[in-house]
């Protein structure tokens, strides 16, 4: 429950030193995982205890939204005049994404030098890639000065490795749906318990939207451990404003609350889900203030709209696949479950409305993902799907078997390609005019286009 079984590499080619590091890392991987915190509290104290040595934490735990929230919540800050680091999981193109210092990416050959600190003093002890290399960023994140650490979970939440901080300033639970059932156990509310284990005593713990069954859930799990809440839809709300519309699909908003309420530019990121996560980040940031940290409604504003984060709606403007659709509006987004599927749905109605643009999917998945689930609420309102094998990932599915479950999810002339390039060629080959391309599906198809397309 502490990690994927096994992590993904870290690359594609180990290109660089810690390519290498990270790639002997992933040998120590335990031939069982036994559910506990064992052996990333072990190394925290081979390693010093860093964790005790950090600046104000939030934590932010859920299953969609994690890295959008913390995305609004590091722009806020940073407007502000912070120093942010940020931890986060998977990354798309390389490791060092995942560690963030002080508002920059790690640096190669301090990354190298951390990992290999740890690997010696693991001593070839038996641990998960996720934990070891969570101990190395605990690491340097103590090691440099900062105002704020975004400290996202890697999955689930009770057992992952990021849970060793005792008093966070905060904690966020960003909407709970199905996901890594195989690891966090089988329904909405054994998630949802898994999640909201990170809550502890006395700090406080924003939740954004949720399902009922995953929101009483996580109200029974603040009440016991007392931790005080401010729940999207009541103790804290968004709208969004018809007036100051940037353009169709990503309006101005509202946030309303007894702390502070205001009108808000248009999210940074695309999609009316971004909306909620902004909230979310919002309400972060005020309960963050009341502690002492100098975020302001100004940089409040001036965050929600400078947002940004990749293969969240991206607009992708140069690389094969832009070249070969001239005048396409060419997106991508990792999303990967039902939920996310449901998110993409709603942006694509208000594509639809805006322009009347067809859209068409090009979509690979993961083999241990519910692609039908994913696929179906995209049905309506997609002219196409082409799907493909992701590029060297060993558990995706294969073009053939994602295409037969896109027939059967509403898309019956769904059709398979050998590559991006080869599915790319065929939708120029067969329209006419320019229209909506959105490359989806997995975080990991998303990496593999992101290195191509900058």
């Amino acid at each position: 429950m502490t990690d994927r079984l096994p992590d993904r590499p870290p690359d594609r080619l180990p290109d660089r030193e810690s390519d290498r590091v990270l790639e002997r890392l992933m040998g120590l991987h335990p031939k069982l995982i036994d559910l506990s915190l064992d052996r990333t509290v072990d190394l925290l104290e081979r390693l010093g205890r860093p964790q005790d040595r950090l600046p104000p934490v939030v934590h932010v735990a859920g299953t969609n939204g994690k890295g959008s929230t913390s995305a609004f919540l590091r722009a806020m800050a940073e407007a502000a005049g912070l120093r942010v680091h940020v931890y986060s999981s998977p990354h798309l193109v390389r490791f060092a994404e995942r560690i963030r210092l002080a508002g920059r990416i790690i640096e190669e050959e301090a990354l190298t030098a951390l990992l290999e600190q740890c690997e010696q003093v693991n001593e070839n002890r038996p641990i998960t890639f996720f934990e070891i290399t969570t101990c190395a960023a605990f690491k340097a994140f103590s090691e440099t000065p900062a105002d704020l650490l975004i400290l996202e979970v890697g999955m689930g939440g009770r057992l992952d490795s990021t849970n060793v901080v005792d008093a966070p300033a905060a904690t966020a639970i960003t909407p709970v749906s199905l996901d890594h059932e195989h690891f966090l156990g089988p329904g909405l509310a054994r998630i949802a318990g898994e999640k909201a284990a990170i809550q502890k005593a006395g700090v406080p713990s924003i939740v954004g939207p949720q399902r009922p069954e995953a929101l009483a859930v996580i109200e029974e799990t603040a009440a016991r451990v007392d931790a005080p809440l401010a729940r999207w839809g009541l103790e804290w709300s968004v709208e969004p404003l018809a007036a100051g519309e940037a353009e169709a699909g990503r309006p101005g908003f509202r946030f309303a609350s007894a702390r502070w309420s205001g009108a808000l530019p248009p999210p940074g990121l695309a999609g009316r889900h971004q909306i909620d996560n902004a909230g979310t980040a919002v309400a972060l940031a005020l309960t963050l203030a009341d502690q002492g940290v100098p975020i302001d409604a100004e940089a409040i504003r001036r965050g929600v709209a400078a947002a940004d984060w990749p293969a969240r709606l991206q607009r992708l403007t140069q690389g094969p696949a832009v070249a070969a659709l001239p005048g396409w509006e060419v997106r991508l987004d990792g999303g990967h479950n039902p939920s996310a599927g449901e998110a993409l749905a709603a942006q694509a109605v208000a594509w639809a409305a805006a322009d009347g643009r067809p859209l068409h999917l090009i979509c690979g998945m993961l083999n241990s993902k519910a692609a039908a689930d994913f696929l179906a609420p995209l049905a309506p309102h997609a002219a196409s799907l082409t799907a493909l094998a992701i590029p060297g990932e060993a558990n995706s599915l294969s073009a053939e078997a994602l295409a037969e479950t896109a027939r059967g999810a509403g898309f019956p002339a769904a059709q398979a390609a050998a590559s991006l390039d080869a599915a790319v060629a065929d939708l120029a080959s067969r329209e006419s005019a320019p229209a909506r391309l959105l490359i989806c599906g997995s975080l990991y198809l998303a990496g593999r286009v992101l290195a191509e397309h900058g």
